[in-house]
Parts: structure tokens; sequence; C-alpha cells
């Protein structure tokens, strides 16, 4: 099991100096809208590489009337310190410290592991394919933490070809090649690590027991990789007068369907894609917790609100005794029903204490 012990925040959104010693159960955070319950989890998702669940700039996390820095600090279950933030020398840029030492950001990869939901993910079987693409890729960091590395090294490459192919008549053939050659390498990784993820959470989702949660069908569509270096040489024009590259795998999509329904996620009800969603990120944790021998961390923001009684039963049935779970919510009563070992805080315009 991997869990945070203890969380320090400082100047970070509407935290000045803030800290909570958790338990390795749920870690349960109440009060009003805007007293800063959804920062916690996200200093928490910053412990990854990437964004974090608001997936903003890192300048805009800092407080306002701050530094223009900020610091996450965590004290994790094995005794290990990780933390990241900003300086304000360099508000814009991301700094990780691994006990003590400046690491680079995608080694939290290899430490943590932290999934989430949040309201605004309720919209992700019907928003644009980027929003499901970047959830599946969320998915498959946590098994492979390589991942991230494939991602950037895919994102930068294509960035400079798209530059090369718009700046006409200077485009250097002998520069494209090799960048394509690199969006060609990386880009068929992130396929393949995609591609295990859906087939390895499919398998899991069809060994969990029948209760609130459907079951759901996932497919990767879009895009399939053959000979990608070739296709990129010989879309170069097409390229060049679209301004982006056509085809690789940043036009994939994750197809989610209701298996029970034989019908796609995008058309169930509000609750029922909710359920579809909760139903798959406790299948991926259990799949996590299986190949990496250590249960991820997981965010849930205001979920129980959203969910009726029955389903908030069985979700806290779920949950309980599957490492550790951070979830907030506007009332205590909320979390009535919830078993074993928690701690619970009070939340309250950037101050939190013990409830």
């Amino acid at each position: 099991m991997t869990a945070v012990t203890r969380l320090s925040l400082t100047d970070f959104r509407n935290y000045r100096d803030a800290r909570i010693e958790a338990a390795d159960g749920f870690v349960l955070l109440s009060g009003p809208n805007g007293a800063g319950k959804t920062n916690v989890l996200e200093a928490v998702s910053l412990l990854t590489p990437g964004r974090g669940l608001r997936q903003v700039p890192i300048a805009e996390m800092a407080r306002s009337g701050g530094s223009s820095g900020f610091a996450v600090a965590a004290l994790l279950d094995d005794q290990s310190e990780i933390g990241t933030g900003a300086t304000s020398a360099a508000p814009e840029r991301r700094q990780v410290r691994i006990n003590g030492a400046p690491a680079a950001v995608n080694s939290l990869g290899e430490r943590l592991a932290v999934l989430w939901l949040t309201p605004a993910m309720d919209r992700l079987f019907t928003e644009s394919a980027g929003g499901r693409r970047r959830f599946l890729d969320r998915l498959a960091l946590a098994l492979e933490p390589g991942h991230a590395h494939h991602a950037a090294r895919y994102e930068a490459a294509m960035r400079s070809r798209n530059k090369l192919l718009g700046d006409q008549g200077a485009a250097d053939g002998t520069w494209l090649t090799a960048l394509e050659a690199q969006m060609a390498e990386h880009g068929v990784a992130l396929n393949e690590a995609r591609s295990r993820t859906v087939i390895a959470l499919g398998e899991a989702i069809a060994g969990l027991p029948d209760d609130e949660f459907p079951r759901a069908g996932l497919a990767l569509e879009g895009w399939v990789a053959g000979d990608f270096g070739r296709t990129l040489e010989a879309n170069r024009n097409r390229d060049a007068v679209a301004g982006r590259t056509t085809e690789g795998p940043h036009r994939q999509d994750l197809h989610v369907t209701h298996l029970s329904k034989s019908q796609p996620a995008a058309r169930g009800s509000t609750g029922e894609q909710k359920a579809l969603l909760l139903g798959l990120v406790i299948a991926h944790a259990e799949l996590v917790a299986d190949r990496r021998g250590a249960t991820p961390i997981l965010l849930l923001d205001e979920v129980a609100a959203h969910l009726d009684p029955v389903r908030r039963e069985a979700l806290f049935g779920r949950l309980d005794g599957r490492g550790q779970v951070w979830m907030t919510a506007t009332e205590a009563a909320l979390f009535n029903g919830i078993g074993g070992r928690s701690s619970q805080f009070h939340v309250e315009a950037g101050t939190i204490s013990a409830a």
C-alpha cells in the first residue's frame, strides 16, 4: 500500500500554510463551496507527473498575494518524502524533490500512483476525444510510469515538425526525417501502452461483481499505427496545408459502452454515466494494485453528493479497505456509512482543522 501520511501546503491556491496528518484509509474533507477542498485534492494530484486534476499552468497554482511561488510536500507511508512546486524566480517552471534531492517530474510516477474523479469529468463520455484520451493516458501512466516520457517526447517532436512544416520554403528534409523518426518511436510506444491498458482493464472489469456500478466495454479507436514513419513522410504536404499533424496517436479516442445495455456510454443517463465512470476507476485501481504491488490513491471530488443512497452505500463498500481514498463533500453527513479507518477534516476559507 502507498499512502500520504502528511501533506504540507505553502502558498498553494488559497492556503498560506496548511498541514494534514492523514490515515491510510478514508481521508474525508467537508466544508462549504469555495473553502478549498478541491485545492487539497489538486495538491495530492501534483505528486504525480502532469499538471494535476485541473490541468492548468503551474504559475496559476501560487496563492494570490503570496510570493508567486508555492510548495506541495508529502511524507509517504514508506517514510520517503516527495514534493513539487515553483519558485518566485521561475513561477512557470515546475520543480520536484525526492528525499530532499532535485529530481525529474516523470520520476514521481515511480513513487506514487494517483487517480481522480472530479465533477468536470462527468462530461467525459460526451466531450471531445481529447478529454477521453487524457483520461486513458492517466490510466496507462499508473500502470506504466514510462508512458509520461513517451507522451512528452512525442508532443515535443510533433510541435517541432508542425513548426518546420509551417515555415514555407524552409523545411529541412533531413531534420523532418529525424523528427518523424522520433514521433514514430514514441507514438508507437504510446499506442502500445494504451492498447495494453484497454485490454487489461477490460479483463479486470469482467472479473468485478455485479452491483450498482455497471460494467463498461472499452475500445481504442481513431488511429492504427502501421508504418507510422512512412505515413508522416507521405503526409508532409497535407499536414503543411492543414497546419497540424493529421494522423497519429494524438487522434485516438477511447470508446466506452454500457455493456448490459449494449449502447454507447454517451447515451446513458447522467446517473448511469457517473456509475460507469466510478466503476471504471475502481476497476483500474484494483488493476494497478495487482500490477504494481501498491494500491493507488483515489481522489473523489464531490462524488457522494451525486449518487443516490443505494449507490453511495455500494461505493463505500467497494472502497473500504482498498487503500487511501480522499473524498470531499459540502456536508459531513454525506460520509455517513463509511466504515473502516478514516480521518476527517473541516475546511473553511483556506484553513484545515480536524473534525
